[in-house]
């Protein structure tokens, strides 16, 4: 019946029957005991409940560990084709895995399907050694990271999530997380794989399923994780695109797997019934060229550091959008990433957002000659314009 009537209510809206759907009304997350729903690019929050409890995140912790493995990747600490060896530490490991045996040699790039597609406690404990050298060390990454993501209510003891007594984390906390992996695009491709094989054309081949039945079941769903410790309950952080607009949405404590994927839906429903994106500016946008003081190229043209979106309900009118740009002093030398000014941007006159701008390439200082020949460049001109 819950279900039924949360479908009509959208469908009313959607025909322009019901102008105002209050989450509350729909009774989203009804038997979660925390969770949260937001808008990716903004971190709008569109519905939350409980949602600084302090909770066992389960293999949700998973989130941290991979944001920091492709962090790794990215920055050539690890390659995905690198080969590790896995430790008897690793293979030991309890709860859901991928089998892996000591002194077994594994990629970077297998091992970490076995974590997106599979949720492997072992796989995931030897990217941690590979990536830190061992998992203390990379517990201490992943609660630094934490710290530097304004995390409030988490503390990681483990790369894997499996239970303990201060290991805990919240809703909104693991919806940061999931903000912030959602933004290496390539962590994607894997977690919305359903199902595939490791050790294929071997005697030890393993079929891997996507323990998010949602990649499968609900269009859009692309990822992130699942969790369930008896501790825990059923947790699960799911994201999903439609439309230019990514919605993340996370619920713990949940009594059962079926209700915690119908949950979710619920709340993607909601939340795609409901809201539209608009993108205001792209951070590829160039906003005119400007002049760069003693540079050895003399203009330079500035962009936003970052995409100007906005999140609206559907049954909101747009408004008229404008922007004023303040650019500071431009001296040579200059980097991509060099804060040179800023633009605000407007809706019907008030302020929507502040980006910060930056250059769209980097501008070396001038020498001595470069000064020369640009005022030899200036004269020649300058006097040919006179004739």
């Amino acid at each position: 019946m819950k279900k039924i009537m949360m479908v009509i209510l959208l469908i009313l809206f959607n025909f322009g029957f019901v102008f105002k759907v209050n989450a509350e009304d729909l009774k989203l997350a009804e038997n979660a005991k925390s969770a949260i729903l937001i808008e990716a690019s903004t971190g709008k929050i569109l519905f939350e409940k409980n949602a600084d409890e302090k909770l066992h995140p389960a293999s949700m912790t998973k989130m941290m560990s991979m944001l920091l493995i492709i962090e790794a990747i990215e920055n050539g600490v690890i390659k995905w084709d690198q080969i590790v060896t896995v430790s008897e530490n690793a293979s030991s490991m309890g709860g859901s895995q991928i089998l892996l045996e000591t002194g077994e040699k594994m990629s970077v790039r297998d091992l970490f399907k076995g974590v997106a597609i599979a949720s492997g406690n072992d796989a995931v404990v030897a990217l941690a050694e590979a990536v830190a050298g061992n998992v203390n060390n990379f517990v201490s990454m992943m609660n630094k990271r934490a710290s530097e993501l304004g995390l409030t209510n988490t503390n990681f003891k483990n790369p894997h999530g499996l239970d303990d007594a201060n290991h805990y984390s919240s809703s909104r906390d693991m919806s940061l997380i999931a903000r912030e992996l959602v933004k290496h695009k390539e962590v994607l491709e894997y977690t919305k794989i359903y199902e595939d094989y490791l050790r294929e054309n071997t005697d030890r081949k393993i079929w891997l399923v996507n323990t998010n039945r949602l990649v499968r079941f609900y269009d859009g769903v692309d990822g992130l994780k699942t969790g369930y410790t008896e501790d825990a309950g059923y947790c699960m952080t799911a994201t999903a695109e439609k439309n230019g607009m990514r919605i993340i949405a996370v619920v713990m404590g949940e009594e059962t797997s079926k209700i915690r994927n119908q949950e979710v839906s619920e709340m993607l429903d909601y939340a795609f019934a409901q809201y539209k994106v608009i993108n205001m500016l792209k951070s590829k946008d160039a906003l005119g060229k400007y002049r760069v003081e003693n540079g050895k190229e003399e203009y330079v043209k500035v962009m936003p550091k970052g995409e100007a979106t906005v999140v609206k309900k559907k049954s909101e009118k747009d408004g008229k959008f404008s922007y004023d740009i303040k650019i500071n002093s431009l001296k040579a030398p200059l980097k991509v990433g060099d804060n040179v000014g800023e633009i605000i941007i407007k809706e019907n006159d008030n302020n929507v957002m502040t980006l910060k701008l930056t250059v769209d390439r980097n501008v070396e200082k001038a020498n001595f000659i470069d000064l020369f020949l640009r005022n030899v460049k200036d004269m020649i001109i300058g006097n040919m314009s006179l004739k």
